[in-house]
């Protein structure tokens, strides 16, 4: 499982990514924020290189994402609900 929070710059391209990320099976959990960044979305993906390619292919192909800063799991000490 996989985290990452991004940061749009329009309207048009909150709704674009929302629409566009609700779709994809990979997402989980998808959140818009107060403040920055603009999102929070959870995914679960196979591998890195499956991080990658949904990076890549559907994140990243939205014109005018400012950034995405991504956070990976190193030990669950303690599963939540």
């Amino acid at each position: 499982m996989r985290q990452g929070k991004v940061l749009c710059i329009g309207h048009s391209t909150v709704e674009r990514f929302e629409e566009t990320l609700a779709q994809a099976e990979e997402v989980l959990e998808l959140r818009r924020l107060f403040g920055s960044p603009d999102c929070f979305v959870r995914v679960a993906v196979a591998d890195l290189s499956a991080y990658e390619t949904f990076l890549s292919q559907r994140v990243m192909t939205i014109p005018r994402i400012k950034n995405v800063t991504s956070h990976f799991t190193m030990k669950t000490v303690k599963p939540g609900p």
